[in-house]
Order: C-alpha cells, then sequence, then structure tokens
C-alpha cells in the first residue's frame, strides 16, 4: 500500500491498493471513505494477489505473530507499527483425526484479533487527516478486537452491539475505551446503527464484514495451519459461519497457496451453523447461488451460537461459492449439541464460549460427515460468556 500520509510507516506497499466490487466492477482507493460500492452497495473486495509466495523454510526466524507472513499481506510488517503479538495460536489434537487450533487464545480472546489488527492498522496509516475516530458494529467479539486495537493505536472508538449482547464482552469493550453503544434488538439492528454512524465525516468503519483487510487478516488462520503441518494443508477445513469471516478468509489463503504451488490439493470446507439460524445451510442445500434478495429472513430463534446468529449475512452469494468450490457442504448443530460440545471441551481442558463449540458439536454429531485430518477452530474463550445454561 502507497504512504497516504506522510506520517505512515516507511515499510507500507510500494503499489496503491483499491477496492473492487465484485459485482459491477467497480473500484474505490482504500483510501476512500466509501466502505461500500457506491453503485450497487454490495461489499468491497481488495484488489490484491501476493506477488511472491511465502518462504516456509524462512519463517522459522520472523516476528512471533501474524505478520509474520509479510509477503502474503496487503499491509508490509509493522515496522514501528500496530501488534499485540496476534496469532501463532497453538494446534492440539482431540481424536487421532481431529485437531483444534486454539484461537481462543489470542490477546482479546478471539480470532477476531487476525483481522481487526488489519483495519485498525490501515486506520492508522490513513492519518488523523482522514481518519477522526473508528466505529465498529458486532456481536461482542469484534467489537472488543477493535477496541483493543484502537487503543494501542491511541485512536477513538465506538462500538455498536446488541443490547443482548453479553454483559461480559461490553464490559471487555468498554475496559478498552471505547464507547459502547447498546442497540435494541438483534445483531441486524445493530449492524444498521453502525453503519449509519459510519457514513458521518472523519469516520473509519471497521466492518469486519464490508471490508475485505479484515479478510486478509483471518486467512493466516490457515498460513499459520500450513506453517505447523510442515507445508501441508489437513483434508477438511470445519468453520463455524455467520457472516462468514473464517471461512472467508480461509478460502482466500487456500487459493493464493495453490496458486503458488506450496499445496497440491484444496481442503474440504465444512461450515457450521446453529440449526436456530441457518440462512446459509438452508440456501446451500436448497442449490442457491444467494440468499433470496425479495425474501425476508426467516424469523431468528434464540441461539446460544449468539457469534453465528446472522440472519442475513451480506457475503452470503461468496460463502456458498467458496464452500461448492471447495467441495464442502453445510451442517447445522441443535442447541443441546452446542451445549454438550462445550461441557465436553471444557472436560478435555479447554473451556470456550458456545459459539466456539459449535464446529465440535458438527464433528461429534455426525462424524461420517467430515473426512481425513481435520481442524475445527476454537474461536472464542469460555470466559466471555460462562457456560451455556440448560
Amino acid at each position: 500500500m502507497r504512504t497516504p500520509t506522510a506520517s505512515a510507516p516507511s515499510a507500507a506497499r510500494p503499489a496503491p491498493l483499491a477496492y473492487r466490487c465484485p459485482a459491477d466492477g467497480s473500484h474505490a482507493p482504500v483510501e476512500s471513505p466509501a466502505w461500500r460500492c457506491p453503485t450497487c452497495g454490495g461489499t468491497w473486495d481488495l484488489d490484491f494477489a501476493p506477488s511472491s509466495p511465502v518462504p516456509l523454510k524462512s519463517l522459522a526466524g520472523r516476528v512471533n505473530s501474524l505478520w509474520r507472513y509479510e509477503e502474503a499481506l496487503p499491509l508490509a510488517g509493522p515496522a514501528g507499527g500496530l501488534t499485540l503479538g496476534e496469532g501463532r495460536t497453538p494446534l492440539v489434537p482431540l481424536t487421532d483425526h481431529v485437531s483444534a487450533k486454539l484461537d481462543f487464545l489470542m490477546p482479546t480472546l478471539s480470532f477476531k484479533d487476525r483481522g481487526a489488527v488489519m483495519l485498525v492498522e490501515l486506520a492508522r496509516r490513513l492519518g488523523p487527516g482522514r481518519v477522526a475516530r473508528v466505529v465498529a458494529d458486532s456481536s461482542g467479539n469484534a467489537g472488543t478486537a477493535v477496541a483493543a486495537y484502537c487503543a494501542r493505536a491511541a485512536l477513538p472508538c465506538a462500538v455498536y452491539v446488541p443490547e443482548a449482547t453479553s454483559p461480559k464482552k461490553t464490559e471487555q469493550i468498554r475496559a478498552h475505551g471505547a464507547h459502547v453503544v447498546l442497540v435494541p434488538g438483534d445483531r441486524e439492528a445493530a449492524a444498521v446503527a453502525g453503519r449509519a454512524a459510519a457514513d458521518e465525516p472523519g469516520t473509519f468503519y471497521a466492518s469486519h464484514v464490508h471490508n475485505p483487510f479484515f479478510l486478509h487478516g483471518t486467512k493466516t488462520y490457515v498460513y499459520e495451519l500450513w506453517e505447523d503441518l510442515g507445508g501441508r494443508l489437513p483434508d477438511t477445513l470445519v468453520v463455524p459461519v455467520g457472516n462468514g469471516t473464517l471461512l472467508l478468509g480461509a478460502w482466500l489463503a487456500v487459493n493464493e497457496l495453490h496458486a503458488h504451488g506450496l499445496v497440491d490439493r484444496r481442503p474440504a470446507l465444512v461450515a457450521v451453523q446453529a440449526e436456530a439460524v441457518s440462512p446459509l445451510a438452508a440456501a446451500f442445500h436448497a442449490g442457491a447461488q444467494d440468499l433470496a434478495v425479495s425474501a425476508s429472513p426467516a424469523p431468528a430463534r434464540p441461539t446460544l451460537a449468539e457469534g453465528i446468529a446472522i440472519p442475513r449475512p451480506p457475503r452470503a452469494a461468496q460463502i456458498l461459492r467458496a464452500v461448492r468450490e471447495s467441495g464442502g457442504t453445510f451442517l447445522t448443530v441443535t442447541e443441546p449439541r452446542i451445549r454438550a460440545a462445550q461441557l465436553d471441551l471444557a472436560a478435555r481442558g479447554l473451556f470456550v464460549e458456545s459459539t466456539a463449540a459449535a464446529c465440535w458439536a458438527a464433528v461429534t454429531a455426525d462424524p461420517g460427515r467430515v473426512a481425513g485430518a481435520t481442524v475445527v477452530p476454537l474461536c472464542g474463550a469460555g470466559a466471555k460468556t460462562g457456560l451455556a445454561a440448560g
């Protein structure tokens, strides 16, 4: 990325980056305040592809954070820039063929740190002339991550969350110095409020859904697997899906590694949703390419997996396409299964929030639906929500 202001780090990429709308081909510079395509209102992709492969044999001597994969990132490493030591989380076996990646051991206790560091570093590099404050909307974890990195970058931050968000999560956001706005209604209501605030002058919208820099942070999840497995990837990646930010980041990384000849096959993506809120699973099994635009989303039922309770994800078409291209599928899990999986993981020494237990619930409910070496992410710590009631 070309340095947008004189105060930005000199290590930025030499070539300018641009947002690109996959629907109509529109472009905008990353310095633009437009957080979505002004022509069709769609989500941006980032017009970026790594020009050189990540050198596996050279990684051992690099910084112990996700910035070690500098060839694959749209922002160059933070020489004097932003980091909390995010990434490099452990991979531990659960069964003979299923392993868990412990992303709840991130600085803010969720995988959202992977994308948040990229968003806030971008806001920091854009400089005070363009960014007076940062706004995010979230069910809790993404907002916490953005708040933490804004605190590190000394950027004012406001986070819009549904009023029913876990008090432990809102307490964590406030502890980082961010202003919490409790929005009546569900996750979509919080998104609407956040987007309205994002349109105010001088605001950087740190949207983990709309801003593609977030996906280029979450893709480091797969780069770490590839490194830890000695240049291989597992046969199956099981991923929880609400807005799909981890799944889409994972698919970015898989395709980049394959394009550079660093892996010879691509793993199947198995996407997991709570049965109570499963619009993507329904669309996938109906053979749809997207969620029906004219139809109202099915009423969201209560679910323990609040982090993936998204009735209408903006990147639905991309998520469905990625799962199909990978040869994967969608699985849904019931509330009793989620609760049992959380308790089972805790009995194994891994206390995660109920959303993070959804993938383990899917794998244990139907072991025949996943093949070969499999990795599940444990995305958020149990300290954020406590044990599921029941």
